[in-house]
């Protein structure tokens, strides 16, 4: 398939929108942005901050370690840091520099219950207000569909920004992405100028390699990555690609959700998601001794996918989004073979039908297990691709084509799953 110049435009700006770096989970450093953000406009050190999430927020904010905070969680932990450590300018490396005294008054500032939380009355998955307070001066920053997307900026009631969206539809935040197939990325990636795309993925495998490492060697969470590769040695797991790939993938997953400071090269707003997309194909490369040009070729391939999928199932729902990073997986394992666009899209289909239903429960350390499980699937839905195997329409589902199959499963997890959504975040309030 022929890809035009204007398109091909228009996918590298999708690249380099989705793939950035991020130090700890991206919900609680969101909170930790716009809280370094609201007090930035205030100008003042604050007395007090107001907070109000969406409930997708508050489950991916509630049980996961807040990194550079010595092993803290949660939303008032987030809020408290960007608040009185936080540098607005660094993004989603906003509370990278923090030292021991700056924890101390976070921990007073908290203890003092400086920092309230509450649930926001709307519809929206991803959605950010808070409001810091100093004497009788206040600041309030908004943010809506993605992480960093500022909509409303607020001082002492005057509005000082104002960037309305459309609250129905979180893409409206992002570029367009009809221009996205799985038949047009497979071109693109074939054909592409390998110097466009080499220092993002450069950056790629450094941070995500690195981390993956960490998780290897150090106590994180469960480290269902370490305990993968320990069965390994042991002679219990076989010592073989999949294996490798499951435990290379999750390692990463137990570091970052467990706290790790180490930044990583996220996809689709999420660290899990970058590494889910990266990891497996860095570690297949590394083994199979693929060069570095299709290395990076493999990951443009799989981010991707990755952003194709997920533009189809939303920014935050009850659908695991590193099982959305596994299909784009198992397509780019068959790339990596030498597999044709078909087989491609019969592997993306395959683990499609294989892992849709995985719920997310939150981000927290069994985050590294489901990534573990999408990546042992990836590999048997690349694997019956090769033999010539795909599901068919028939099948629960799968549609027609892939491109098909892509939309149910995006109405899976945005109507179908809505329900799930509230029973899980009723769960986990309790």
């Amino acid at each position: 398939m022929q890809v035009s110049i204007k398109e091909q435009e228009q996918i590298f700006k999708i690249l380099e929108e989705e793939i950035v770096p991020a130090e700890g989970c991206t919900e609680p450093i969101a909170i930790a942005y716009a809280a370094a953000k609201a007090v930035q406009v205030l100008n003042d050190i604050p007395d007090k901050l107001e907070v109000i999430v969406s409930g997708n927020i508050l489950k991916n904010a509630k049980s996961v370690v807040v990194p550079n905070s010595g092993g803290r969680v949660g939303i008032e932990v987030s809020a408290a840091m960007g608040g009185l450590c936080g540098d607005a300018t660094k993004d989603l490396l906003v509370i990278s520099d923090v030292t021991l005294d700056q924890l101390l008054a976070v921990q007073k500032f908290i203890e003092r219950k400086r920092v309230t939380v509450n649930v926001a009355e709307n519809n929206l998955t991803l959605y950010i207000y808070i409001k810091a307070f100093s004497k009788e001066q206040s600041a309030a920053v908004e943010i809506k569909h993605t992480h960093t997307n500022i909509t409303k900026i607020i001082k002492n009631d005057e509005v000082l920004v104002d960037q309305p969206c459309n609250d129905n539809d979180f893409n409206s935040s992002l570029l367009d992405r009809g221009v996205l197939s799985v038949e047009k990325i497979y071109s693109l990636a074939k054909t592409i100028d390998i110097n466009k795309i080499a220092p993002i993925f450069e950056k790629v495998v450094d941070y995500n390699t690195t981390i993956a490492n960490e998780g290897l060697s150090q106590k994180y969470g469960v480290n269902i990555g370490a305990a993968i590769q320990k069965y390994i040695d042991k002679g219990v797991y076989g010592n073989d690609q999949r294996n490798r790939s499951a435990s290379f993938a999750a390692a990463g997953s137990d570091a970052r959700m467990g706290g790790s400071p180490m930044p990583v090269m996220t996809t689709s707003g999420s660290g899990n998601q970058g590494m889910t997309a990266s990891l497996p194909i860095i570690r297949y490369c590394f083994d199979q001794k693929i060069d570095e040009d299709q290395m990076y070729r493999a990951l443009f391939m799989s981010h991707l996918t990755t952003v194709h999928v997920k533009t189809n199932v939303g920014r935050l729902s009850a659908y695991c989004g590193a099982m959305t990073a596994s299909a784009a997986v198992s397509g780019t394992l068959v790339f990596l073979e030498g597999g044709d666009v078909r087989a491609i899209e019969n592997a993306i289909t395959n683990t499609l039908g294989n892992v849709s239903g995985v719920i997310c429960d939150g981000a927290k350390a069994s985050c590294a297990t489901k990534i573990a499980s999408g990546i042992y699937s990836a590999f048997d839905g690349a694997m019956l691709a090769q033999m010539g195997n795909v599901l068919q329409s028939e099948d629960g589902i799968i549609g027609d084509s892939v491109e098909e199959t892509i939309k149910n499963v995006g109405t899976l997890a945005q109507v179908g799953m809505k329900s799930t959504d509230k029973t899980i975040l009723e769960i986990m309030s309790k």
